[in-house]
């Protein structure tokens, strides 16, 4: 072998190894810091891109096991309002079974009358109040509630809808008296002297027709439909045995607070259209009239039993898609982790020998670049 000063080869070779060593030890650190095995495409490009669909997975069914409770939540809110709901039937089934017997008198039928009257106005509050983020639950308004409980944007795979069709803190019939309805198209026209009456009940027991006049005052004196049912309700004369309330058709509905039918052709005044006849499903009038309300109150009652029982049941489903999505999770996230994540028992392992052939690499170099000086002696 010839000494030669132009190609040190020895020394090229050790830089080669040198520089390969050097790489792999500068990887290893990127790992072993970062805690990934895949920190860029180059690192495993198949790998990169199964791990970040399972990792889109990951996130999509974290997010839908928020919305699964959520939807429990609202199904919690809805059912806890139908138990006060029930309570309140409860009540009026009581006052009902009271009025059965026949040792109430007329003045007696007329305070349990009056009591289950505020009875169904509080079924009607629960009813608009009752809502989830603004959403009402009990009125009507929402059929069904949608949640998204999957990572996917197939509806029938990835989404629970809870069936809100049946579910009302109101029924039909609960009303106590027949009443009038009265459309008040211009409030602010209304005046003059409004008068409302009841018919004759035969009996027994035997109660006789009431009417009563209320003075509505000048045009302009009241700017909506509540007005006109505030006003009425502050009249001493009319709050003793009427009640004004208004429909969600925005009308005025007056109702005898003593459980007798009312008198269509009584409403009169300005500003107001003519008055139609509200039925009513509920009388106190005398004992057979109050059996028949026992058993109105009694499907009432069945119905909420049933709406609850639908809630419950669609709760249930919720919380165990909350259980399967967790579980999901942490598998998904488990076969991510293997395929992103280092092994860091193993990739210290790689560190440790890429930093001693580092150092090797380096004495080498070293040794090879020592090694032409001996070409100098020739030229003394």
């Amino acid at each position: 072998m010839g000494l030669r000063i132009n190609q040190n080869i020895a020394a090229q070779n050790a830089y080669r190894s040198l520089s390969v060593s050097d790489n792999q030890m500068s990887k290893s650190l990127e790992k072993l810091s970062s805690g990934f095995r895949i920190n860029r495409a180059a690192d495993d490009a198949a790998g990169l891109a199964i791990s970040e669909g399972l990792r889109s997975q990951v996130g999509g069914l974290k997010v839908a096991a928020r919305n699964a409770q959520d939807g429990v939540s609202v199904v919690q809110t809805a059912e806890g309002a139908l138990t006060e709901v029930h309570a309140v039937l409860q009540r009026m089934r009581d006052l009902s079974v009271q009025a059965a017997n026949d040792s109430n008198s007329t003045s007696a039928r007329a305070n349990i009358a009056s009591e289950v009257t505020s009875l169904n106005e509080e079924l009607t509050r629960i009813s608009e109040s009752t809502n989830f983020n603004g959403i009402k639950l009990l009125n009507g308004d929402n059929t069904a509630l949608t949640f998204q409980v999957g990572a996917g944007g197939d509806a029938a795979e990835n989404s629970i809808a809870v069936n809100l069709t049946n579910i009302s803190a109101v029924a039909d019939g609960l009303s106590v008296g027949g009443g009038v309805a009265v459309a008040v198209d211009t409030p602010n026209l209304v005046a003059g002297n409004y008068e409302f009456a009841t018919k004759a009940q035969v009996g027994p027991p035997a109660v006789a027709a009431t009417s009563v006049t209320v003075d509505m005052g000048a045009a302009g004196d009241h700017l909506s439909v509540q007005d006109v049912a505030d006003h009425l309700n502050a009249d001493a004369a009319f709050g003793a045995g009427f009640k004004a309330t208004v429909n969600k058709d925005n009308e005025l509905v007056v109702r005898s607070t003593n459980g007798l039918e009312m008198d269509e052709a009584t409403a009169t005044g300005t500003g107001a259209a003519a008055a139609t006849v509200v039925s009513g499903g509920l009388s106190y009038a005398n004992a057979a009239d109050s059996r028949d309300a026992i058993e109105t109150i009694d499907t009432a009652i069945k119905n909420v039993s049933n709406a609850r029982a639908s809630l419950g049941s669609s709760q249930n489903r919720l919380e165990h898609t909350i259980n399967n999505l967790n579980v999901s999770v942490e598998n998904l996230s488990a076969s991510e982790s293997r395929i992103r994540d280092t092994d860091m028992a193993q990739e210290m392992m790689s560190f440790t020998r890429s930093q001693i052939l580092t150092q090797a690499g380096t004495a080498m170099l070293s040794q090879a670049n020592q090694s032409q000086q001996g070409v100098l002696s020739l030229l003394r």
